[in-house]
């Protein structure tokens, strides 16, 4: 027995500590102190900063002035079904005094007329049951994508604020309140309300993607905006003054019209040096379906990671600090990293460690930066809860899938250098379910 023990204990020590002790491991560390003292924690920092001036920001607020300004609520439909129900109902049932227009477009009715026939039913429905809320149904009888719909919807609004979200969303019943009481300022433009996953609870990869959205928009994006740093509007949940999307002539056709618009606008205001702020609220709630599955997950990654390139690449002449200002070009730059080098550094990284040390090595370098980011995350995640958190027990029951968590992102860092080598390769971006192919024919995209 004692013969096992010891055999047990010398073969972790050859994994594990042998190598971590050796001067080659060490050499090897210090290429990355450079990435970690540089990057990771300075960012790391600049976030939780972030967050902590939040709270105390939000701690001292007062109590808010009267002030409901007419809202009108795109829901962009396409192969929904009857999942539109609930979006509706969430947004009849808001808890806002002013009146809220929703706007139901239902992309390709030829194709989806139980989507139709369900936003029809929908109309009686609240019009009957709901006074100061109106619902018109706008059928487009070819298909032409989410742009094409928001744009068509834009024509009828009449809300002083346009609320832009996807037919497969649900809300909290204070999220038009909590996303309106920022326009007061007549600086504020947009505001990106916060994403939580709705179907956390049916697969392993939706919890996954549970954290991942805690993390890095409700937890990342309350910091930057502290900074006014907002980096992307979400197409699946956006809010924008109508007098805004009528100076940039509403959404451009292609992908990532999401984060074209928000380059747009920025670019827009900062030609014509009028200060102006984009708005993260983490209070402002959004509940959305995620893919279900690994094979689903990493398809939608490939479009969106594709397309950021892309739309840096066409906005190339306007991404400097002239047109964005120095804090939205810094921030840019951190996406840029983040999204283009960061995956390509991965990706040769570990090819490099494999082939070029031993596999006993390898596993043991890949060990340490496994525990530095199990660290990261469980930091940003915790103080995510204490500070931000407005279901804590359900974000602390998802802590058991945080050791799980690095390998989860690194597995979508690999995925994500895939999608930015297809982009220049195949032009990825024209390969997209946003629109049909004859629209993005048509257009420059």
């Amino acid at each position: 027995m004692n013969h096992l023990i010891n055999s047990i204990g010398q073969n972790l020590y050859q994994i594990t500590l042998g190598p971590l002790l050796s001067s080659d491991f060490i050499s090897v560390l210090v290429l990355l102190m450079p990435f970690v003292l540089f990057f990771e924690i300075p960012w790391s920092l600049f976030i939780l900063v972030g967050l902590i001036r939040y709270k105390l920001r939000r701690m001292q607020e007062g109590e808010r002035r009267p002030y409901f300004p007419t809202v009108s609520c795109i829901v962009t439909c396409y192969s929904e079904g009857r999942d539109i129900e609930t979006t509706v109902i969430s947004l009849a049932e808001q808890l806002y005094p002013g009146p809220i227009q929703i706007l139901l477009v239902v992309d390709g009715a030829t194709i989806n007329a139980e989507t139709l026939a369900v936003a029809k039913s929908m109309k009686k429905w609240a019009e009957g049951g709901y006074p100061n809320r109106s619902v018109m149904v706008l059928p487009k009888w070819q298909r032409g994508g989410v742009v094409s719909s928001s744009n068509l919807a834009l024509q009828f609004a009449t809300g002083e604020i346009i609320i832009k979200v996807d037919g497969d969303s649900s809300f909290d019943n204070n999220m038009v309140e909590r996303a309106t009481r920022h326009f007061e300022d007549q600086s504020v433009v947009a505001v990106s309300g916060s994403l939580r996953v709705r179907n956390a609870s049916k697969t392993l990869c939706a919890a996954f993607q549970a954290v991942e959205y805690f993390i890095a928009i409700h937890v990342s994006k309350t910091a930057l905006s502290e900074f006014n740093m907002v980096n992307n509007i979400s197409g699946a949940f956006g809010i924008f003054r109508r007098e805004l999307l009528n100076l940039v002539e509403g959404w451009d056709a292609g992908t990532a019209e999401d984060f074209d618009m928000t380059l747009r606008i920025k670019n827009y205001f900062n030609r014509s040096k009028k200060k102006i702020r984009i708005v993260f609220d983490p209070e402002a709630m959004c509940f959305t379906d995620v893919p279900e599955t690994f094979t689903q997950f990493y398809k939608q990654r490939i479009r969106w990671e594709g397309d950021y390139p892309f739309i840096l690449y066409k906005h190339r002449y306007s991404n400097s600090p002239q047109f964005l200002g120095w804090p939205n070009f810094l921030g840019g730059l951190v996406n840029i990293f983040t999204h283009v080098v960061i995956p390509g550094m991965v990706f040769v990284y570990t090819i490099w460690l494999i082939f070029q040390y031993r596999i006993d090595f390898a596993i043991a370098l890949l060990l340490a930066v496994y525990l530095f980011y199990l660290l990261l995350l469980t930091v940003f995640y915790l103080v995510g809860i204490a500070l931000l958190s407005e279901r804590k027990a359900t974000d602390l029951s998802r802590m058991y899938l945080l050791p799980l968590m690095p390998l989860f992102m690194f597995a979508a860092k690999i995925n994500s250098f895939v999608a930015v080598l297809w982009e220049f390769i195949g032009k990825g971006h024209q390969d997209t379910s946003m629109a049909p192919w004859w629209v993005l024919r048509k257009s420059k995209f």
